[in-house]
């Protein structure tokens, strides 16, 4: 019998809220979830149903309020009040090694080129000039961008501009990638092949993705759906 992968993402009881006044909005409760290597997870639920603070909570951009988040083999006590809880510097590490994110506009810097774009991320991360630009160039060739390296942002289409953003956030080889609505301002056409391109991720490069969509006909492609609904999954 073959030993199951362990997971590389856990969540266990996580609950978010937020005070406003004397009402307190519960946006998350109790949400358990584990991913592993190598799945397409779509994330699903109506708008506001919290998919983008769960999102934030999976990539330690924000805090629950109380429950557990464990990234990889380490194990955080995320509530606010706990002193246990990583400090900044600390998350930000864990988020260089582990994690890489998408969103729905593809936030590429304008005053940079395709391949600049995805040149940054490493070299923030510690990698020389070099050794960065022929890890772009190669993810470009695999993107089939190759010819589009030296083009701005405001000289390629939207599903192109999407493409380099994911190329931007694989950079790094994180071992999960996050995706809020990645394909939510492409057509159809665009739409697929940036969802192919995740698909490719998972296969070949081993990342696991969790992606928040509206769109059912991509998530019924995925490895398996998640769906949001008053709070937890």
């Amino acid at each position: 019998m073959t030993t199951p992968s362990p997971s590389i993402l856990s969540l266990r009881n996580v609950s978010k809220s937020f005070t406003q006044g004397k009402t307190v909005l519960k946006i998350l409760q109790k949400v358990e979830f584990d991913l592993y290597p190598q799945e397409l997870v779509a994330l699903t639920g109506a708008s506001g149903s919290g998919k983008t603070t769960l999102l934030q909570i999976m990539g330690l951009l924000d805090l629950p309020t109380e429950g557990t988040v464990t990234v990889g083999s380490v194990g955080f006590p995320v509530t606010r009040k706990s002193k246990a809880y990583l400090h900044l510097q600390q998350r930000d590490a864990v988020r260089r090694e582990f994690l890489g994110f998408v969103y729905q506009y593809h936030h590429l810097l304008p005053e940079l080129t395709a391949l600049e774009n995805i040149v940054l991320p490493q070299l923030i991360a510690g990698r020389s000039k070099d050794i960065a630009e022929k890890n772009a160039i190669g993810l470009l060739h695999e993107l089939h961008l190759e010819q589009r390296s030296h083009h701005l942002p405001s000289q390629l289409s939207g599903g192109e501009q999407q493409r380099v953003a994911i190329a931007r956030a694989i950079s790094n080889m994180p071992k999960i990638l996050l995706a809020d609505e990645p394909t939510g301002n492409l057509d159809d056409a665009s739409a697929q092949q940036v969802f192919q391109l995740l698909l490719e991720l998972t296969q070949h490069k081993g990342i696991a993705v969790v992606m928040a969509t509206h769109n059912l006909d991509l998530a019924q492609q995925m490895t398996r759906r998640i769906h949001l609904h008053l709070g937890n999954i």
